[in-house]
């Protein structure tokens, strides 16, 4: 029996807002932004999903939901994968039926996962005057769960935020997103 590797690249985010329901964790954000360079350097462009997404409607598919981009731990099912101007939007329901993703949901809910991340195959890019991969077009394969997402700016809320809360850990971000734009990093999706 051979077995094919998929050699996917990852890019991640975090997840935007949380909800218990009937039988397991609804959770909806934003699996990738547009625009905005991650710590290796990418930029995904507006348009980078839309091949396909397409592709995928077409044949029935759809786009997996995984526990930390393990294949063999599916966890959920994602509800909505679309792009809008901002970004690669996304909603599902982590299901309790699944071992994992009972765990999954206790961890979100204790604050200890909050991440995103897409699974993906570059198609077509380019490279900018800073050095910086363009993503023009990506082969989306799968959207995980994660621990650490690879745009720390965003962050799932926790029950019970304030705005003023969510503010200032926004701002933190941003402040650490700044920070690390100006120093050497070490790319986590390779």
């Amino acid at each position: 029996m051979t077995v094919q590797t998929l050699d996917l690249e990852h890019k991640f985010v975090a997840i935007d807002k949380t909800r218990a329901t009937e039988g397991g964790l609804a959770i909806e954000g934003y699996a990738s932004h547009f625009g905005t360079p991650d710590r290796g350097g990418d930029v995904v462009q507006p348009g980078a999903y839309a091949a396909s997404l397409s592709a995928l409607a077409a044949k029935g598919g759809q786009v997996r939901m995984l526990w930390q981009h393990d294949p063999a731990q599916p966890i959920g099912v994602w509800d909505a994968v679309r792009e809008d101007k901002r970004g690669l939007y996304v909603k599902s329901r982590i299901l309790a039926e699944v071992e994992k993703g009972r765990e999954a949901a206790a961890l979100i809910a204790a604050g200890a996962i909050d991440g995103l991340s897409i699974g993906y195959r570059t198609v077509r890019a380019t490279k900018n005057d800073k050095g910086q991969r363009l993503l023009h077009e990506l082969e989306l394969w799968e959207v995980s769960l994660v621990t650490f997402p690879m745009l720390p700016s965003a962050r799932v809320g926790a029950k019970g935020d304030t705005p003023a809360d969510t503010a200032l850990r926004d701002l933190a971000a941003s402040i650490e997103e700044a920070r690390l734009m100006l120093t050497p990093t070490h790319r986590m999706d390779q």
